[in-house]
């Protein structure tokens, strides 16, 4: 009888979860597809508000920049985040304890807080804010993710199979890419997609070290809102909605493929 209890209990705080996180979601899918300049009601179907996101420019190219900095933002931290986790994995050194919490301070640190203090350190060197501002502000809050995450992978792996090898006439470099690297790949990919993720849907930080000429995704939803284009909005969103979804399934299906 209790465990019938907990079921539906369990159950019903499932549903509601459920129901809070996506029911918001489904509004606005449904309202993009809504005949009117704002949410006041259903006016009628219509898809003029995709022809008009297609046919926007500005758009277009928040767009390109989003992807663009999420790209190299991901390449770059993940690239440090294997030297930086290689470089710490099983090694006494002084200053490690140090150089652990510099790395992973911006896990802790508020995005705000970050934010303000790169702006702060572009304004203070006279650097003209816009893409590689940007850039470098993602790379900084992304490295420690990757560093993490790999770590983790390589919390797991067996040495002996580098004393094996070096046993059997293997050099360092041989070492790592025959047999450390393919070992520890589902945790450098797992980090490369946690750093892209992260990247393509900053906005504080993004925000405050962005410059005018030079717009992401997150700036112009937060800007168009403000001038009251809802509309257009919720088809982004919507076309936001479907390209996570697709790259979450890609994303679980070529995790699965690497670890069989």
């Amino acid at each position: 009888m209790r465990s019938r209890k907990t079921n539906i209990f369990n159950l019903t705080v499932f549903t509601f979860v459920m129901a809070f996180l996506y029911i918001p979601l489904a509004i606005l899918i449904l309202f993009s597809f809504n005949n009117a300049k704002i949410v006041t009601g259903w006016k009628g179907f219509t898809l003029k508000y995709y022809f008009e996101l297609f046919a926007n420019k500005e758009i277009l190219t928040a767009f390109w920049n989003t992807i663009l900095v999420g790209l190299l933002s991901t390449i770059i931290s993940t690239v440090l985040g294997v030297v930086t986790a290689l470089a710490m994995e099983n090694k006494k050194f002084t200053g490690k304890k140090f150089l652990s919490g510099l790395v992973f301070l911006p896990l802790i640190m508020p995005d705000i807080l970050m934010g303000v203090s790169l702006a702060l350190l572009y304004n203070f060197m006279k650097i003209q804010t816009g893409l590689w501002t940007v850039l470098i502000a993602h790379i900084t809050f992304c490295v420690s993710y990757t560093v993490i995450v790999i770590q983790s992978r390589l919390e797991g792996f067996d040495y002996s199979l580098e004393e094996a090898a070096m046993d059997l006439g293997a050099n360092k470099w041989q070492i790592f890419t025959k047999i450390k690297l393919p070992i520890i790949m589902p945790g450098i990919i797992a980090a490369a997609l946690l750093a892209f993720t992260l990247s393509i849907d900053d906005f504080i930080i993004t925000f405050f070290t962005t410059g005018r000429g030079f717009n992401t995704l997150p700036i112009y939803v937060e800007g168009a809102i403000r001038r009251g284009t809802i509309t257009t909005i919720n088809a982004l969103s919507t076309l936001m909605i479907g390209f996570t979804f697709i790259f979450a399934v890609a994303t679980t299906r070529f995790r699965s493929l690497m670890l069989k």
